[in-house]
């Protein structure tokens, strides 16, 4: 456990309320439960590096407390305390919001879709940021971009997929709108918090598993049940972790105290990325060692999972307002970066 503080009664700022902590004043104090375990390298930790950023930055006077998944709220239940004033924050991937804001996983990741520099041009530079924030303003939350990681992997498999047959039947813990693709395909989804999944797939609950980075999912154990580890991540080219704020706290913090938080969590950004590439290639290297093998799918399975997602989309995008605006502006920014990336960058292969 991080830190222990009652639970405040909903509705009862701490923006505007000093305290004493060992001598400085604190004008903010929030309570923060996350999404994912701080001992997990990349994914869990960069909650800490924003958080001591924050109590640096402004001299001690903005506390915001990490607490582990499940000791205030459940992993998958974040945004829902943060919505009814159970918690003033969270850190959390808004794609668990999927189930009652249907346009949140476009925010989370994407099949298919941005990488993780372009996706934070699309955030920060071309309407992103707006959108998320009108979106979740319904939900009197208020999203800050916090973290953002490499592509995952695309799964841990006890048996080779070698076409779209092998999904059928087979049991996998997967999230997000990548889930509903492969559900479409016949396999049988369950969504489980990073914490549960080990045992899941040790006692046979589920067959294979998606989860995070190579790096992260060797934390978890994975490499020592499913010994083939199947690329590109075609499900989440990027995946972004934000911070939801109560609207109510956010809007009783002065321009300072939100220029503070906002600048600790861009920095997070910047610094989760950075940590994210440079962690797989060892990991990746020390695959022959303990029999794991890489695998990446052949591209006439990438072409027909990218035909199923764009159904999936289309069809979201029918169902839900939010989701087709949203999704619409994300389909034009990836047109109007896409005569850039063709021509400024290298070709991967070269």
């Amino acid at each position: 456990m991080l830190a222990t503080l009652a639970i405040r009664p909903p509705g009862e700022s701490t923006g505007s309320v000093a305290q004493t902590d060992e001598g400085v004043t604190v004008a903010v104090r929030w309570r923060v439960p996350v999404a994912f375990a701080t001992t997990l390298e990349v994914l869990g930790d960069n909650v800490i590096w924003v958080t001591d950023a924050i109590r640096r930055s402004s001299n001690g006077a903005i506390v915001l407390e990490p607490f582990e998944p499940g000791e205030v709220v459940p992993p998958l239940n974040i945004v829902d305390a943060v919505r009814e004033g159970k918690v003033q924050a969270g850190y959390t991937w808004l794609g668990y919001d999927q189930g009652k804001i249907p346009a949140s996983p476009l925010l989370g990741a994407v099949p298919f879709g941005m990488e993780p520099w372009e996706y934070t041009a699309w955030w920060y530079e071309a309407g992103g940021r707006e959108l998320a924030e009108a979106l979740y303003a319904k939900y009197d939350v208020h999203p800050l971009l916090c973290g953002l990681i490499s592509p995952e992997t695309a799964g841990w498999f006890r048996t080779p997929i070698e076409s779209l047959d092998d999904l059928e039947g087979l049991k996998i813990r997967f999230a997000g709108l990548g889930g509903k693709v492969i559900e479409r395909l016949g396999a049988s989804v369950t969504m489980l918090p990073g914490g549960e999944i080990f045992q899941a797939l040790e006692k046979g609950a589920i067959d294979a598993t998606e989860f995070s980075l190579p790096n992260v999912d060797e934390q978890l154990g994975f490499d020592r049940i499913a010994k083939l580890n199947y690329y590109p991540g075609w499900h989440q080219p990027f995946t972004a972790a934000h911070l939801a704020v109560n609207i109510e706290e956010w809007r009783a913090l002065t321009a300072t105290q939100q220029a503070v938080i906002d600048t600790a969590c861009t920095g997070g950004v910047t610094r989760n990325l950075a940590n994210s590439e440079a962690k797989q290639g060892p990991i990746l290297a020390g695959f022959p060692g303990k029999g794991v093998t890489p695998v990446v799918l052949p591209e006439p399975i990438l072409r027909q999972l990218q035909e199923v997602a764009d159904e999936v989309m289309a069809e979201e995008a029918a169902n839900d307002e939010d989701f087709r605006i949203i999704h619409e502006s994300q389909l034009a920014f990836r047109a109007q970066y896409a005569q850039w990336k063709r021509f400024a960058y290298l070709p991967r292969d070269f």
